[in-house]
């Protein structure tokens, strides 16, 4: 990609950073703080004009006053200055940012930003209770500029960031993390509107920042690539923790995706065992390159499977055998993670000093009738040289058939579910698991779907009291009923009675939740306050890339600084907007193709065109019009 500077906008994109992640761990509590440095350090140093994050910049939507010190220390060392930002704002940021004073933080005089930060919220760090979340602290304090939060729960409008640099103009559009059925649910109806700028509609570069599931959890848990609009030329997909970020056209339509990934692993899975980038991206015009940059200070992680059938010699009997060969294994992973991270900093620095402990992970199928150890022990011998040792090994067998796995389950408890979650974890979703006990139907008095939820929250969340605080709120309520009915002593009466009050409360829960709004999460007012602990098995949003839905082209990864990727569609920028923020306002459109990305059903209603100025010159509420009514 040829072009001048000063017709070129230089971003640094990065997501799923989760600062604050296992804060409290004597060896790792720094991780995260430490590798967002170190991306903010790259920005500054490679003088990039903005800095793009796809959501989940912290790990708890209420983070520890730890975490959110230590950002803010780092976004003011590095982001202020004053050297001027030369990106030039087109849109009204009344829309843009309605809830941090209106004013993104480099036009704002009372501050000098040199780097501005533009970014969505995630699912760690979502708005909870009154609809504020940690980034919209950071934004009222001119820190950071949050965008992308939904204004409606049933229409989605989202309103482009307009920017200008010289010849080339770009619409950033960006939505935070909303659930994904729900999501999934409104592109179905037609309800998510993306607004195009109506002055030179295809001059734009349009690029979006996006935090859903990308692979396939369930029937509507995730957000398929074509339900995205055409028009797009790149999105920024966060969510995913494998990093996938050289470009790959999406499935079905004509724009890109880059998949940054997470900046620190929050599970030991594969995915999170690849080497972690953020990328250096221009644009001029229509046309753009990314160049991808390796991470420096993520601390070095091996994972490998062993099937110990399979490994000659080995006999099941062999106790001591078995262990002195994953003894072996686990010394051989530590030695290859300590090579790789040493050759790595010697291509920045020829003292590259001493490697931190690594991350392993030894996952041992023991079929055959192999025996397993204790985990917790066999760590122990690894306290000084692997940063993880109380989970090490994750023993697994081959599953058995289908006929003969499927065994009846006479009751649930909590304690036995809990207990089940972080075994199952590797291998299946948390979705799988909370339908396959609440089908059955023997939860007696208890409503399925706010337990369902609780569940999710354990899990999706960290939240560790969710259940418990569930099953004390709903039978303390459930207790009080019967006891005011003065129900007689015969256990039939009272269990009939039990069950009216579990389908009057299952459906007024479900009623709250019509919306797809998270009612218990709003109940939970102390979520985010609790201590996190060492559970490293928490598989959170990464999946193995062998069990996508689509692959895509172009699936490259970038080594060192030299990998970039060009891509550009349609010819260079026509002639430079004449627009200013007040005076002649850029106006957008609702361009939606009536056949959409997705066959309509006879009950869809058709869409027009429509027109909305981008900015206001009053302050007073817009005119409602017959067809449709923005803000």
């Amino acid at each position: 990609m040829r072009g001048d500077e000063s017709n070129t906008i230089k971003c640094l994109i990065a997501t799923d950073n989760h600062v604050g992640y296992m804060e409290k761990d004597l060896v790792r509590g720094n991780d995260s703080i430490r590798t967002f440095e170190e991306i903010l350090s790259i920005a500054k140093r490679e003088e990039v004009d903005i800095i793009l994050l796809a959501g989940d910049l912290f790990h708890e939507s209420k983070p520890s006053q730890k975490s959110m010190y230590g950002v803010m220390k780092l976004l003011r060392e590095y982001c202020y200055g004053d050297r001027p930002c030369p990106i030039e704002l087109l849109s009204d940021q009344s829309i843009n940012f309605p809830d941090a004073l209106s004013t993104v933080n480099y036009q704002d005089p009372n501050i000098n930003i040199s780097i501005p930060i533009f970014s969505i919220h995630g699912n760690h760090d979502d708005p909870l209770t009154d609809h504020i979340c940690a980034l919209d602290l950071l934004s009222v304090s001119g820190l950071l500029n949050h965008f992308g939060k939904p204004r409606e729960r049933e229409e989605i409008d989202i309103s482009p960031v307009l920017m200008r640099k010289g010849t080339t103009r770009m619409a950033l559009y960006g939505i935070g993390n909303i659930r994904d059925d729900r999501l999934h649910r409104a592109f179905l109806n037609r309800k998510v509107k993306m607004l195009r700028p109506a002055e030179d509609t295809d001059d734009w570069f349009n690029i979006m920042l996006f935090h859903q599931n990308r692979v396939k959890h369930g029937k509507t848990d995730y957000i398929p690539e074509n339900f995205l609009d055409d028009f797009l030329d790149l999105v920024i997909w966060g969510h995913e923790h494998e990093c996938l970020i050289q470009p790959q056209e999406s499935v079905g339509e004509g724009y890109d995706i880059s998949q940054p990934g997470s900046s620190i692993a929050t599970s030991l899975i594969e995915g999170e065992a690849k080497r972690k980038h953020i990328g250096i991206l221009k644009i001029t015009n229509k046309e753009y390159e990314l160049e991808t940059i390796p991470l420096r200070t993520v601390r070095p992680f091996k994972l490998e499977e062993v099937i110990l059938s399979e490994v000659d010699g080995l006999r099941p009997s062999d106790t001591k055998g078995v262990q002195k060969y994953l003894v072996t294994q686990v010394n051989r992973l530590v030695e290859e993670a300590k090579e790789e991270w040493q050759a790595l900093q010697r291509e920045y620095n020829d003292n590259p000093g001493e490697c931190p402990k690594p991350l392993i992970r030894l996952k041992v199928d023991y079929s055959g009738g192999f025996p397993t150890y204790n985990i917790t022990q066999f760590g122990q011998q690894f306290v000084e040289t692997v940063a993880n040792p109380k989970n090490i090994i994750s023993f697994h067998r081959r599953r058995a058939h289908a006929k003969d796995a499927k065994k009846p389950v006479t009751d649930i408890s909590t304690s036995r579910l809990l207990a089940r979650l972080p075994e199952k974890m590797d291998a299946i979703q948390i979705d799988d698991i909370v339908d396959e006990y609440l089908a059955m139907d023997n939860l007696g008095i208890l409503p399925e779907n706010e337990l369902g939820d609780a569940v999710k929250l354990y899990v999706d969340k960290d939240d560790r009291d969710a259940i418990k605080e569930f099953l004390d709120s709903y039978l303390t309520k459930a207790r009080t009923s019967l006891q005011n009915k003065q129900l007689t002593t015969d256990a039939d009466d009272i269990m009939e009675e039990a069950g009216k009050n579990k389908l009057i409360h299952a459906q007024a829960y479900a009623r709250d939740n019509a919306a797809g709004e998270r009612v218990l999460m709003a109940q939970r007012k102390n979520y985010g306050d609790k201590e996190d602990d060492e559970n490293m098995d928490d598989e959170d949003e990464v999946v193995d890339s062998r069990q996508r839905v689509s692959t895509g082209r172009g699936r490259g990864r970038g080594r060192g600084r030299g990998g970039t990727s060009s891509r550009g569609r349609g010819g260079r920028g026509g002639k430079q907007a004449a627009a200013s923020i007040i005076d002649d306002p850029v106006e957008l459109i609702d361009d939606d193709d009536d056949a959409g990305p997705f066959v309509a059903t006879p009950s869809t209603p058709s869409i027009s065109k429509r027109r909305l100025p981008i900015a206001f010159t009053s302050k007073k509420p817009a005119k409602k019009q017959a067809t449709l009514q923005f803000y």
